[in-house]
């Protein structure tokens, strides 16, 4: 009986996980099995700019894992059971259960309503592509009205700054307020948050600083202070949670329920169970959690299929670097900011702002969406054929 391997969630680090075991591995021996909600390969980074108005590329995973002998299942994970080793899915046809040897958890984030009623009912975002589509349409109604209309952007994270500035710079018709809950930019340094405020202003987008929302209403925000802010289209931003669906099935998650690896990405509850991207707790090699990023998911993506290949095969563990370089803001698409950071995660004094930085970011999503439509690409082309029993040396990893 072959061993078989279930990929949850084909993002940044689901899609390149399954794409690399599948060369690594030998088919004769290995199932693999994707499971995604979506039959198409969403490109998170750039939602805020399909909501503002463009179009961005979105190829079908059929097309993606052609010629890969990876198996596509276009369903919903409904529950994990560890214990019974088998997933639980929705789909047109109603769903069912797939039983897997080793499991890839990578399903990823969503929008964190932090408690903050209204957020679910009347506020927008920009964390799925549907979501992105239906601010899209919103936007395009109020660019449709002769008075324009009042867009508000509530968190003034990464992808709070990139969907204010980019809806401002499509959309010049509409009024773009950014809500920060303390300081605009201030993990950035001194120098980025110069340029970060110049932007705003060239770019007219109002920003309220150390201001908390404490409510969302069909046409405004409630603030801590009493304030009632009017809003024709509220876009949340305020951070991202994991699904808890791993926490619902008994595996070690931290409070958020991120999964808790190891330094192989390896799940400390339960050793046939791996997660990568926004679903893992890793630490890096720094002694800090990564946090939920891109670049994140491709370290973590990395060490996870190393692991599962070391493992099955007999192989001793390969170490890949657990690091977080740093931020690459895009604001607007002929602007930006690469801000770099230590090993203590805090902005160095350098940056780079305008074109050469949006000219980087651009070459960052392009390279992005190239590898993960390109999942066997530069890998060898022998398969390694399993183990019948992991060697002793695939365990010989840093912790």
């Amino acid at each position: 009986m072959k061993h078989r391997i279930v990929v949850l969630g084909a993002g940044y680090a689901g899609s390149y996980v399954a794409g690399t075991l599948a060369r690594r591995l030998s088919p004769a021996e290995t199932e693999i099995t994707v499971v995604n909600a979506e039959p198409d390969f969403v490109q998170r980074l750039r939602l805020h700019q399909l909501a503002a108005g463009q179009e961005i590329e979105a190829p079908q995973l059929a097309d993606l894992f052609e010629g890969t002998g990876i198996r596509l299942r276009l369903a919903r994970v409904t529950a994990v059971d560890p214990e019974r080793q088998v997933i639980a899915v929705a789909d047109a046809g109603g769903g069912g259960e797939l039983s897997y040897d080793t499991l890839l958890y990578a399903l990823g984030s969503r929008v964190a309503d932090h408690g903050v009623p209204g957020v679910a009912e009347h506020a927008f975002n920009v964390t799925g592509r549907p979501s992105a589509l239906s601010l899209r349409e919103r936007l395009d109604s109020l660019s449709r009205r002769d008075e324009g209309g009042r867009v508000l952007v509530v968190g003034d994270g990464l992808t709070g700054i990139e969907t204010a500035t980019e809806i401002a710079e499509s959309r010049p018709g509409l009024s773009v307020t950014l809500v920060a809950r303390g300081e605009l930019g201030a993990p950035l340094s001194a120098g980025a948050r110069r340029h970060l405020r110049q932007a705003c202003d060239r770019l007219g987008i109002t920003v309220l600083e150390h201001t908390s929302v404490e409510a969302v209403e069909a046409t405004r925000v409630l603030c801590a202070d009493g304030t009632a802010l009017a809003s024709d289209a509220t876009v949340w931003t305020a951070g991202f949670a994991v699904n808890p669906i791993a926490a619902a099935g008994g595996l070690e998650v931290t409070e958020n329920g991120q999964i808790v690896v190891d330094r192989t990405m390896r799940s400390v509850s339960h050793p046939n169970v791996y997660a990568a991207g926004d679903s893992a707790y890793a630490i890096g090699d720094n002694g800090r959690p990564l946090p939920m990023s891109c670049a994140s998911a491709g370290f973590t993506g990395r060490q996870a299929t190393d692991a599962i290949v070391g493992r099955l095969t007999g192989r001793e563990i390969a170490n890949t670097k657990l690091q977080y370089p740093g931020n690459h803001i895009s604001l607007g698409r002929r602007d930006g900011i690469l801000q770099m950071v230590d090993d203590e995660g805090q902005a160095k004094p350098r940056y780079v702002g305008g074109r050469k930085a949006a000219r980087i970011k651009a070459g960052i999503l392009k390279m992005s969406l190239w590898a993960t439509s390109h999942p066997t690409f530069g890998l060898p082309k022998r398969k390694h054929r399993l183990a019948a029993a992991p060697d002793a040396s695939a365990e010989k990893a840093v912790a």
